[in-house]
């Protein structure tokens, strides 16, 4: 797991894997916004289904989007690593790691302010949801993990900071930028993180409204003073300052614990990726417009993102993933001996799943959906093989028609998670 980390502060030694476009990979210190990972995984395939499009409102809306990309982040140059040419509209080579990170800040966000809100912080914040998203080389599968913000770690140096044991995770992102969590994380699985990405509280909002809300199923009613929630139970279409509740909401959801809070996300989550690829939005290309434009002018993208090509090509590696095949789940954890407010790693489990993603292995669950999630009773069963596995409706790399697919590893009962075609029903903390 060592072969990965830094090697002095600010440097990490490549993996020899494929990479988009021909810029270094560059971390850094980011401007802060708010979580949720959710968009910045669909940003991809939103751009890249732009990009081929032969319409013209489409043309128009790349040109548009690509307008608003703030500056890139910039990262530090990773020794070694090669330039790799991007195919006109064609999907990235090999697999990728993206890291999704969003803070608690409410500087600069409409409508929210540190002083109004009781849990809010100003400036750079803590990063209260990170996930890593994962995409198989043969682009078959993909994997996002969730990070507890309240799990004690070890985190290496990180600029002018030196490294220190027994840091809580959400700190990260205050304690040395956008960069501090990558290492951390990079420290953690063992993983070459080639990409990173925040998203604003604005942002959540606008692709809620961007794709006319999203209809989750609530199990009982979910109440929440500290976000301003009280929905009823049942299917209910979340959108706007709502959908941004429900996805912060911690104390209304399961038993009022961060980790309730990333399994009700992967209800979210999960409802958002269906409608998208079922309801009608892949295919007009005005809501593309809207969800590309509103993602990006709310996003802080590291250097390799704003490039366009590199956009598309991440996209149309995402384009043909099953839903069945996309794993949410959580990074393996336990209470921590020393603080019951706290949680550690779970080190027999974390092994498990770090060496499935560092061999690029797809994964599958064998425990439960979650603290804040039930199954959907009215929902159809999930189709599987013999095996247990969810089917797939993606096809196989053109570049390797012949090649078998790899086989899944079974993770450890205690990783609870869901895949995107898995619909569940959120839990209220009644």
């Amino acid at each position: 797991m060592t072969d990965n980390l830094p090697s002095a502060p600010g440097s990490l030694r490549p993996r020899n894997r494929n990479r988009v476009g021909d810029s270094p990979i560059r971390h850094g210190r980011l401007k802060s916004h708010h979580p949720l990972a959710t968009a910045a995984k669909w940003l991809a395939a939103v751009v890249g289904v732009l990009a081929v499009s032969t319409a013209s409102v489409a043309a128009f809306a790349v040109y548009d989007t690509v307008s608003n990309i703030k500056p890139g982040i910039h990262l530090a140059t990773l020794p070694g690593a090669k330039a790799q040419a991007v195919p006109d509209i064609g999907a990235i080579e090999g697999g990728a790691n993206l890291l999704l990170a969003g803070t608690d800040t409410r500087t600069g966000q409409v409508g929210f302010s540190s002083k109004s809100d009781l849990a809010g912080s100003s400036g750079a914040g803590n990063n209260d949801v990170t996930m890593l998203l994962h995409i198989s080389a043969d682009h078959t599968n993909a994997v996002v993990v969730s990070f507890p913000r309240d799990m004690i770690v070890s985190v290496p140096a990180c600029g002018t900071r030196p490294a220190a044991s027994g840091v809580m995770f959400n700190s990260t992102l205050a304690r040395g930028g956008l960069s501090c969590t990558v290492l951390t994380v990079e420290k953690m699985t063992g993983l070459d993180i080639q990409y990173g990405a925040e998203i604003s509280f604005d942002g959540v909002i606008g692709m809620s409204n961007a794709v006319g809300g999203v209809t989750v199923c609530l199990a009982t009613p979910v109440k929440d003073k500290y976000v301003g929630l009280n929905l009823p139970a049942g299917q209910q279409t979340l959108e706007g300052g709502t959908a941004l509740a429900f996805v912060r909401s911690r104390h209304g959801v399961g038993d009022g614990s961060d980790l309730g809070r990333i399994s009700n996300q992967q209800v979210f989550l999960s409802a958002l990726m269906r409608k998208i690829t079922s309801g009608g939005v892949l295919s007009n290309p005005l809501t593309l417009y809207s969800l590309a434009k509103t993602a990006v002018a709310n996003m802080q993208l590291s250097d390799g993102l704003t490039r366009p090509t590199n956009l598309v090509a991440i996209a149309l590696a995402l384009k043909g993933i099953g839903l069945g095949n996309i794993v949410f789940l959580q990074y393996p954890t336990i209470f921590d001996p020393a603080n019951a407010n706290r949680v550690v790693a779970q080190l027999s489990s974390a092994d498990v799943l770090n060496a499935a993603l560092r061999a690029d292995q797809p994964v599958q669950l064998t425990g439960k959906i979650g603290r804040a999630a039930e199954a959907d009773p009215a929902a159809p069963p999930t189709a599987t093989t013999p095996s247990g596995t969810a089917t797939s409706t993606s096809t196989p790399s053109a570049s390797s028609p012949a090649t078998p697919a790899p086989t899944a590893v079974a993770l450890p009962s205690n990783v609870s998670g869901q895949t995107a075609s898995q619909q569940t029903c959120t839990k209220g903390n009644n």
